[in-house]
């Protein structure tokens, strides 16, 4: 009697697709597999699964600053006079400039921040990440003396109300990402706290990068743009 071989067991992958993500996580590059989970989703990634959950998140994020950022460019490219009679607009002051250049840096130093906390040096973790705090909110207070000097207001066409809706709701990101910061330099202090991962931490760095980016378009497009 002639047996019957059994049928090869076909391979599968945990999250039950029929495309190998973890090969295709391999092929991206470091920096870019640290916002992917590992293992095509596997459950013991939680980690991984939890940093593309956030990834995700900040995608969401982006599609609403994008929409922003397109109705401002046809809205400024259909009218003539795009700055009303009599007021100046958004003007490029030293102070910006600064502020600018401060909030750009501290995407090094947070980088650098969470860089000592894997190292498991908490000291220089805490004087990093407060800085970076600190140059967060030294952005901020440049933007209040920005709104207070500017002979506009909300009201004042689309050039004004566009403007604020811009530089208002990136500042209301900054803020986020600073108490976010405060957050997680008060969980710093308890005890074992990063022995089971820094998820919040990482987290944290990259939603502070993603602020970095949108203001780069937004100062473009406010005070670059002539």
């Amino acid at each position: 009697m002639t047996r019957l071989k059994p049928a090869p067991v076909q391979k599968t992958h945990e999250d039950e697709s029929p495309i190998n993500l973890e090969r295709i996580r391999q092929s991206l590059p470091q920096w870019l597999q640290r916002f992917l989970p590992s293992g095509g989703g596997f459950h013991h990634d939680s980690h991984g699964q939890a940093m593309f959950g956030f990834t995700i998140f900040l995608v969401s994020e982006s599609l609403i600053f994008v929409s922003f950022f397109v109705t401002y460019i046809l809205l400024r490219n259909s009218i003539t006079n795009w700055v009303p009679p009599g007021v100046k607009g958004p003007q490029l002051s030293t102070g910006l400039i600064i502020a600018t250049v401060v909030l750009l840096s501290s995407s090094f130093v947070i980088y650098f921040a969470e860089r000592s906390l894997h190292r498991g040096n908490l000291a220089r973790f805490r004087i990093l990440w407060l800085t970076t705090s600190a140059m967060g909110l030294f952005f901020l207070l440049n933007t209040a003396k920005e709104w207070a000097d500017n002979d506009f207001s909300l009201t004042t066409g689309l050039m004004g109300g566009t403007y604020y809706i811009l530089t208002g709701f990136h500042g209301l990101h900054v803020t986020a990402g600073i108490l976010l910061q405060g957050l997680m330099l008060a969980r710093s202090f308890r005890a074992n706290n990063y022995r089971g991962g820094s998820f919040g931490v990482s987290a944290v760095t990259l939603f502070w990068h993603f602020v970095d980016v949108i203001w780069i378009v937004v100062f473009s497009l406010i005070y670059l743009w002539r």
